[in-house]
């Protein structure tokens, strides 16, 4: 087997890593302060693709951090110029990420004059040279330009974690060039991101074209004079020096003189001690997990217990066959454990899977065509089995994708120690379980400490370690079935929870179509609008500048324009969303800031961001829902989040438009409740002045406006009146405090307390129960919704003043906003089963909060009009009667 010499680029993936889990920056921080949303990413790459791979010399490249500049500075000084300075939650992730390699057993290395490019470029040469197999992995498309048959460029794509691998043959189906035409590509389009030029106005289409037809740069200056008279070739003449130097400029060193041998890069796998020391300062509870939940040995090689394996006459996993299948089809109950290489599994590649239980053993396999097997798919698809798991939605959509309809689930781990407690849930098998593991038979040391880390390598160590979770899931089932009961919270996972899962596999299986030509469209005008702003905002600032550069729009606001300062942060002025609200009204340009950074976003989240996920094979949208996640039990969307297009303003709004039905003829329908939170308040509190007015189906902001306002059953309420009783309602909901509603509705706090008091003169029993909420949360601990969902509250009897009030007000509104949760869970599951029982085609696509979201034929809709709204209304009994508001349209946009 030929050995691999395994080149990283070390730059262009930690930028990668940060901008991965950029969205996550704020709550990704060390107690001491430090941001690790880079670190979790570099770190999850490092595990998730270089570890399997095994190379036998590693190294990862820097750009140098300082010294002279490269040849390229001196070839063209604005190379490289005009770019955002590096964030510091960014910066000071860098000295960590070198640590990292270095505890990952592989090297760091950078050399003053050169860039990481040159360095990967130079080793791979002679790494090829010298037999090995080289393999390069960056997040930058230049590098493909040095491919060849033995040196394969690997770019990550969406994060850092997925791959797509360029060979020579692959760039030319890909864009029908070479490996060397990728520079001369560069050579006529430039390249902003570097900042150099090309040939005025020659894109990409107009790049390929000439290449394909000249081949290269030379033969195509040669024959440019014979070209037809054009703007191209007047431009193409006039920047021919421009071209050669970007061709200069674009080209990676393939023999610098580069300090570091081949030799020096020996790669002898992780350094445990160095792993764990690294990670429990970073405070990574699920990477020090994952560590020891993989195959470690001790310092001489010899084999020893690995995480999820407990001493019991545990049966070493062997690899399914025949006669292996014909034992597990007479067993009653099994685990199952299928694994993937990334956490999507709607695009996940399939890895390898275990089956078994004590009884009769584990048995496991990376062959998945056994699923094509009569006796595998009967067995998984036998409604009278109880199949124990983790993650059983993961798990349906897996074998959905295999042809095989997964039912019978009784154990889903991940969903009862969710519900058991939320604070402690990582969604993670290994740390979960040892939450657990005084449910197993063995005392032994769980992870069996002291032992060295290594990544299970052969079929053997893969199926025993694979072996050794579907045991753990297995042995905990009657325990942690046990605790469901005492916390009386059977019934919220057996007729709740789990059946959930099945109906969120569906939806997700289903997908979401999207009018990819429309999105686009409405991108280039998102475009315009966002030149357009540019242009206004540099004519009023009287000079361009970057308006993604906090410090520089800082110091346009507030030193050269003399606006005052309303915050200040440690790296200098705040220009938050807030501060320039506050600031609009005095300056016409911070309007405009405000609404080219709304554009942006809406661009590069919701227009880019979408187009970028589309399930090419059926242009559809296909979300994750995470059940286990929040700590009130509503569901959330990632990959992508559905439940987050914006819906205050009308550039929002329209991205709604590109959502269609999958068929033609076909719309979408939606259904939502009507204030179920303050439904439930009025019900859980009994309320009776709140009560009556829902019973009476009156308008309760209004009637909440007469309260708080002291108006006359004759006097009119104006917007106004509605929109601060509207405030105050859901603020009391939320534990709001007379400080907090007077920010929100711009009012003293006077004004704010006196609100609050007088509506808790209009509902007294609100209060009453606020306060018996409270109480009872001191004494136990947590609170519970209507379905005995529980949020646990750490701090509840915190001896911190404002971290006890937090858990307070929490105490409050975490029964109201749980209890809308299982409100629309349980309407979730009831609406699936009644389409499912009137043979309906019309398919449930999305649960936004409080709204269900379907495609339907136009035919059905008058009928799934009164069956969706019917079940929803009656999805439980409350004292007060639930109210569903329906609407349909061709477009998502249109329905609402």
């Amino acid at each position: 087997m030929t050995e691999k010499l395994l080149l990283i680029d070390g730059n262009s993936l930690a930028f990668r890593a940060f901008y991965a889990m950029y969205q996550q920056l704020d709550r990704m921080v060390t107690p001491e302060g430090l941001h690790t949303n880079a670190l979790v990413a570099f770190n999850n790459f490092l595990e998730s693709i270089v570890l399997p791979m095994q190379p036998s010399l590693a190294v990862v490249a820097w750009d140098a951090r300082s010294g002279k500049e490269t040849f390229r500075g001196d070839l063209y000084p604005e190379y490289k110029s005009g770019r955002d300075k590096t964030p510091a939650e960014f910066k000071e992730q860098f000295p960590y990420l070198r640590e990292m390699v270095l505890a990952h057993g592989l090297h760091n290395y950078e050399q003053i004059g050169l860039e990481a490019d040159d360095i990967i470029g130079t080793l791979s040469r002679q790494g090829a040279a010298a037999g090995y197999e080289v393999v390069i992995i960056t997040g930058d498309q230049d590098l493909t330009q040095l491919a060849t048959d033995d040196i394969t460029v690997k770019i990550t794509k969406k994060g850092v974690t997925q791959i797509e691998k360029y060979t020579p043959a692959y760039i030319m189906e890909k864009f029908g060039l070479t490996p060397d035409q990728i520079i001369d590509k560069k050579a006529l389009m430039g390249d902003t991101s570097d900042n150099y030029p090309g040939v005025t106005k020659v894109g990409e289409k107009t790049a390929l074209k000439l290449l394909i037809e000249y081949h290269d740069l030379d033969n195509l200056y040669a024959h440019v004079d014979e070209m037809k008279k054009s703007k191209m070739k007047e431009n193409l003449i006039a920047d021919k020096e421009a071209a050669y130097r970007a061709q200069k400029l674009a080209t990676i060193l393939t023999d610098a003189d580069v300090e570091v041998g081949l030799t020096d890069l020996a790669y002898d796998g992780p350094r445990t001690e160095d792993l764990v020391g690294l990670f429990e300062s970073l405070h990574f509870k699920q990477a020090l997990a994952r560590l020891r939940a993989h195959q470690i040995v001790d310092q001489d090689d010899t084999p020893v217990e690995t995480a999820l394996q407990h001493q019991a006459d545990f049966q070493v996993v062997k690899e399914l066959d025949n006669e292996a299948l014909a034992t597990l089809a007479k067993v009653s109950d099994f685990a199952l454990q299928i694994d993937t290489d990334s956490d999507n599994y709607h695009t996940a590649d399939f890895l390898s899977f275990a089956i078994g239980n004590d009884e009769v053993g584990y048995f496991a396999s990376r062959d998945f065509t056994w699923f094509e097997d009569d006796r595998l798919r009967a067995l998984l698809e036998n409604q009278d089995q109880q199949v124990r798991l983790f993650n059983a939605k993961e798990h349906w959509v897996l074998l959905n994708r295999l042809g095989v309809k997964l039912a019978g689930v009784d154990f889903d781990f991940m969903l009862v120690a969710y519900l058991l407690d939320t604070v402690g849930n990582d969604n993670v098998l290994s740390t979960l379980a040892t939450r657990y593991d005084r449910y197993l038979e063995s005392d032994d040391d769980f992870y069996g400490k002291g032992a060295k880390f290594a990544v299970p390598s052969d079929d053997h160590a893969v199926y025993n370690h694979l072996g050794h979770k579907a045991e753990v899931v297995y042995a905990l089932r009657d325990q942690a079935f046990s605790d469901l009961a005492d916390h009386q919270q059977s019934h919220l996972y057996h007729d709740i929870e789990l059946p959930l899962s099945f109906v969120l596999a569906e939806m997700e299986a289903q997908g979401f179509a999207l009018d990819q030509d429309r999105l686009a469209k409405m991108g280039q005008e998102l475009d315009e609008k966002i030149a357009q702003l540019k242009e206004d905002i540099y004519r009023l600032a009287g000079e361009e500048f970057n308006i993604n550069s906090t410090k520089q729009l800082g110091v346009l606001l507030f030193e050269k324009m003399g606006l005052p300062v309303i915050k200040k942060t440690k790296t200098g002025y705040s220009t938050a969303v807030e501060v320039l609200e506050e600031l609009a009204p005095q300056a016409p340009i911070v309007s405009h800031i405000l609404e080219y950074r709304q554009l942006a976003k809406i661009k590069s989240t919701y227009v880019d961001g979408l187009l970028a996920v589309v399930d090419q094979a059926d242009q559809k949208i296909h979300t994750r829902f995470l059940q286990t996640l929040t700590q009130t039990g509503r569901l959330s969307s990632v990959d992508p989040n559905l439940q987050n297009i914006p819906m205050r303003t009308e550039e929002g709004r329209k991205i709604r438009h590109a959502f269609v039905p999958s068929q033609s003829g076909w719309l979408i329908f939606g259904a939502d409740y009507s204030q179920i939170e303050l439904r439930v308040l009025a019900a859980v509190t009994g309320d009776p002045n709140m009560k009556r007015t829902f019973m009476d189906d009156d308008d309760i902001h209004a009637e909440t406006a007469r309260a708080v306002f002291g108006l006359k059953d004759d006097e009119p309420v104006d917007a106004n009146h509605r929109r601060t009783a509207k405030a105050v309602n859901f603020g009391i909901v939320y534990g709001i405090s007379d400080f907090g509603l007077a920010k929100n509705l711009g009012i003293s706090r006077t004004e704010a307390k006196t609100f609050i008091e007088t509506y808790f003169r209009e509902f007294p029993n609100i209060q009453t129960w606020m306060n018996q909420v409270k109480d009872q949360a001191h004494k136990d601990g947590f609170v519970e919704t209507i379905e005995h969902r529980r949020r646990y509250l750490p701090e509840i009897n915190s001896k911190n003043f404002n971290r006890r009030s937090f858990a307070e007000r929490t105490a409050m509104n975490s029964p109201i906003q749980g209890s809308a949760a299982d409100i629309i869970k349980i309407a979730m599951i009831k609406v699936a089963q009644a389409l499912k029982d009137q043979n309906l085609q019309t398919k449930m696509l999305l649960q936004v909060h409080d709204e269900l979201v379907f495609e339907c034929p136009q035919e059905e809709l008058e009928q799934v009009q009164k069956l969706v709204t019917s079940v929803m209304d009656s999805a439980v009994t409350l004292s007060v009667p639930l109210k569903v508001e329906d609407h349909s349209g061709p477009t998502w946009y249109e329905a609402k």
